[in-house]
């Protein structure tokens, strides 16, 4: 982990230096033997506690309104991070544990200048522009047969996306219109188009955003129908594509591109003019974008969302994460690749997913190790780097799992997890099993391994919490316990290899312990691209 201030808290582990004395006896012509030198006795002085996080997983005793100059990461909501002078700053869906932000604004944000301890901010906007209405108007006016316009639509405000594009910020964000297009059952009627805008600020510290209007919204294209006679269909989504979950690429060709979709049809891919951040026309239905990724070819209503490309300039690749199935406990996060910003997008395992694979290399999932309640809804990330060091960060929402003893609708529970991303030797991301704390680098070695670890294999269960095995690495390179085997460790490309699944290995910060202290971890994939975690706790 970088080792400036920037992303370090205060203190770090003393380096204990032994004194080692070579004596050379020297013979003089008598052979009188030179006195020893008199040897101070060496102090040892004692090593200090890392100070990393200590704030609580469970924030409901500070969730109210008043208290937020306390949440630090708590009430956080599909986040998106970026670098602006000194500090991070992330941005989020309007959601909060009890509604406790509800009426103070949208879009709110915090910053912070080690990604450990951020200052809750605000909002960035104060209300829905008025474009936002008299587009969703315009548009119902032109249906055939034509829609009554509705006075005073009521808006849910989500997943905005921040990115610097060249001197200026832009804010790409989306507005959904939470009414049936028709009559006043949802279950007669899918809901209101959603809207995607821009607004652009020449510095986050300030908080002024110029609105840039409409980029993009959710267009019929006539292949279903709005309303429904008896029980809805799922299957039937109405829009080509759902405009929420706005994301951002720049190619190394200086191409712009709009990356968004969720749940209607698929995800779609976006170019925009550099210059206003917009398509330059959107006439016909092929301008609103191309699809890049679906998770089936026969149904429109499709569990994927909050889509992000990044293109990494080590690997050649652009990488498409997304986020799969509900976000109350079995959301988890996939990822796939291609050399072309269009596609097609590959898993780890060939397969297409532009073409309606699912995406394997699966990086998240809901989970638990030992002495917690385990985290669920895990997924919607930003992915960004640290501008200086270049390192990769993954952010994301958790929540506590239903029915925590003590806690009050504790699904509810958001807390921001900000964690490590280290690439594999073949070039496939893979995210820390432990939340990011600051913990100073050290040189790990084979001898750092020998000892207990919890492990958890992360297979795909749909709302099950993937538990922990407890495993033990020994010096004669055994693995025993949970699991049996083999280790080997890597030194070079610090790749710590058990029972065949190559591993990325960090210094790291033990959450779950009662008394938090720094342990070390490794994660990486099986041959299937199903998750392996493992953190050594003795």
């Amino acid at each position: 982990m970088k080792k400036s201030s920037s992303l370090l808290k205060l203190g770090s582990y003393s380096v204990i230096f032994g004194l080692v004395l070579s004596v050379i006896s020297c013979s003089s012509s008598d052979d009188t033997k030179t006195p020893d030198p008199v040897v101070p006795p060496v102090v040892i002085p004692p090593t200090p506690t890392f100070p990393g996080p200590t704030y609580a997983d469970n924030y409901t005793p500070i969730s109210s309104w008043n208290n937020r100059s306390q949440w630090n990461l708590a009430n956080v909501h599909d986040p998106s991070v970026e670098k602006c002078g000194d500090y991070y700053y992330m941005y989020q869906t309007d959601a909060s544990y009890g509604g406790a932000a509800d009426g103070h604004g949208h879009f709110p944000y915090r910053r912070s200048k080690d990604l450990i301890t951020w200052e809750y901010m605000g909002s960035a906007m104060t209300q829905a522009p008025d474009w936002v209405k008299d587009s969703l108007n315009n548009k119902r006016a032109r249906m055939v047969p034509a829609l009554p316009a509705i006075t005073n639509p009521r808006y849910g405000y989500w997943a905005p996306y921040i990115k610097k594009v060249g001197s200026k910020y832009r804010m790409y964000y989306s507005i959904v219109v939470d009414e049936p297009i028709t009559g006043t059952d949802f279950n007669t009627s899918w809901s209101e188009r959603a809207f995607i805008g821009l607004a652009e600020s020449d510095d986050l510290a300030t908080n002024v955003w110029v609105d840039k209007g409409m980029v993009v919204c959710s267009e019929p294209d006539g292949l279903k129908p709005y309303s429904f006679a008896g029980t809805r269909n799922w299957e039937n989504a109405y829009f080509q594509f759902n405009a929420i979950d706005p994301t951002f690429t720049v190619t190394p060709g200086g191409d712009h591109y709009l990356i968004y979709g969720s749940w209607h049809s698929g995800i779609a891919a976006l170019k925009l003019n550099p210059t206003t951040g917009k398509p330059d026309q959107l006439k016909t239905l092929s301008d609103y974008g191309t699809k890049i990724a679906s998770r089936s070819t026969t149904s429109r209503w499709q569990a994927s969302e909050g889509p992000e490309i990044i293109y990494n300039d080590v690997t050649g690749y652009y990488y498409l994460f997304m986020a799969y199935d509900g976000l109350d406990i079995p959301y988890n996060t996939r990822v796939a690749r291609s050399k072309n910003i269009m596609g097609p997008y590959l898993g780890i395992n060939g397969a297409d997913v532009t073409n309606g694979a699912d995406a394997w290399p699966m990086l998240t999932h809901p989970y638990s190790f030992n002495n917690h309640t385990g985290w669920v809804g895990i997924s919607h990330c930003s992915i960004f780097q640290n501008p200086e060091t270049k390192e990769w960060f993954y952010a994301s929402q958790a929540r506590l799992p239903e029915g925590v003893p003590g806690i009050n609708v504790s699904n509810a529970v958001m807390m921001g997890h900000v964690r490590e991303i280290q690439w594999t030797e073949d070039g496939w991301p893979v995210v820390a099993p432990e939340r990011y704390a600051g913990v100073p680098k050290t040189t790990i070695t084979e001898a750092s391994f020998i000892g207990t670890w919890e492990q958890i294999t992360m297979n795909y269960q749909y709302k099950v919490i993937q538990k922990s095995a407890t495993i033990y690495l020994t010096a004669d390179k055994k693995v025993s316990g949970g699991a049996t085997g083999s280790w080997s460790y890597d030194s070079t490309n610090k790749t710590l290899t058990v029972n065949g699944v190559k591993c990325k290995v960090s210094d790291a910060w033990d959450w779950e312990r009662a008394t938090r202290k720094v342990t070390i971890t490794y994660s990486g994939f099986t041959a299937a691209g199903v998750p392996v975690w493992g953190k050594k706790i003795d």
